[in-house]
């Protein structure tokens, strides 16, 4: 696929003085156990989420749980698909000479590595920037943001992920076989090519990028809650917003700290990979990083649940002895007090005194 290589052979030219080891057995044993850990709790946290679309239908809730729907399904496949072709290559003992001749299923392991490692990183982008106009648009959110907007807002991340996956090979580029000769990605060693780093730095700064939106938009979320919930005292139809912003926040932390390592050497080795000496070791050990974002993404909505929050709040008052929030705020409410309180903070105050007054007779 390489104009200076034979397809057959593209990316075995490392495969004879490797300088990282990993043990067979341990390798594959850890393998089996993180690609049914992932499975088992993804599989728990999709159910969780259409358990609860089926429960919120209302317009405001149900865009939020389809895309973290798409976010925990795209997790699932991932860990089907990495997880199977790398527990093979380890179970073959990584002789990729005698299963990859054509480099077909190089190929389709780094296709599969850059999209399953990018969408992820897209749709948590895409939900904190949905929840940001859900808390500060309530009413354009409302009218524009339906389920059938949010699929195809979800279509349309999976195939920009699917193209930026492709690129390598409608340029005719092999994915190269990495140092440990366990995975496929972009070449990563002896980087001249202005094109391989451009691979490298392109997939950084998209991941980067999508990191930082979130931060941003969560951002803007949280103080536009903190500033509203102060401002109005209503404490009711606010439940659902602080559960979305907490499992987002979580996310958010989740993904920085598994894909920063990762990102950030990816884009040391673009910018200045001859002056670089990252070895196999580290690149693998930030890869192993990576990976367990996809394990740890479904317990955030597995664990941080507006049940599991009050339960959790009950036994620290009472181990505490301390009325730290009042429960108020965890009682269910409607989207339609959300909207309106919502509504209200940003009008003017002659209005807002006359429609506090039917939400204070609710209340009542």
């Amino acid at each position: 696929m390489n104009s200076s290589k034979s397809p057959g052979l593209a990316g075995f030219g490392i495969l004879k003085n490797t300088t990282c080891h990993t043990e067979k057995k341990i390798s594959v044993f850890f393998s089996i156990i993180f690609m049914t850990v992932g499975i088992l709790s993804n599989s728990l946290a999709i159910a969780i989420l259409m358990k609860a679309y089926q429960r919120f239908r209302q317009k405001s809730k149900a865009s939020f749980l389809l895309l973290a729907s798409g976010l925990v399904i795209t997790d699932l496949f991932g860990h089907l698909i990495n997880g199977a072709i790398a527990v093979f290559v380890y179970a073959s003992d990584k002789d990729w000479i005698r299963f990859n001749q054509s480099n077909i299923l190089c190929s389709v392991f780094g296709i599969c590595m850059v999209f399953f490692g990018l969408c992820p990183l897209f749709l948590g982008s895409v939900m904190a920037v949905e929840r940001c106009i859900g808390v500060t648009k309530p009413i354009f959110h409302s009218t524009k943001m339906t389920s059938k907007h949010v699929k195809m807002m979800l279509t349309m991340v999976c195939l920009f992920a699917v193209l930026i996956a492709l690129l390598p090979i409608l340029r005719f580029r092999a994915y190269q076989i990495q140092a440990s000769r366990t995975w496929c990605f972009y070449k990563t060693e002896h980087v001249e090519d202005w094109e391989d780093r451009f691979y490298l730095l392109l997939f950084s700064c998209l991941g980067l990028l999508a990191l930082a939106i979130s931060f941003l938009c969560n951002a803007v979320t949280g103080i536009t809650l903190l500033r509203v919930k102060f401002k109005s005292q209503q404490r009711q139809g606010r439940s659902h917003h602080f559960e979305m912003i907490i499992q987002l926040l979580a996310i958010m932390c989740v993904s920085c700290i598994c894909w920063s390592p990762f990102l950030v050497t990816m884009a040391r080795i673009g910018i200045n990979e001859s002056r670089l000496k990252e070895t196999c070791e580290t690149i693998l050990f930030a890869l192993r990083m990576a990976t367990w974002n996809q394990i740890l993404d479904p317990w955030v909505y597995i664990l941080l649940r507006k049940a599991v929050l009050k339960n959790l709040y009950k036994i620290t008052r009472g181990c505490c002895g301390v009325n730290i929030v009042n429960l108020h705020m965890w009682e269910l409410s409607s989207i339609k007090n959300s909207l309106k309180v919502a509504a209200i903070s940003e009008s003017p105050v002659s209005s807002k005194q006359i429609n506090l007054q039917p939400l204070s007779s609710m209340g009542q």
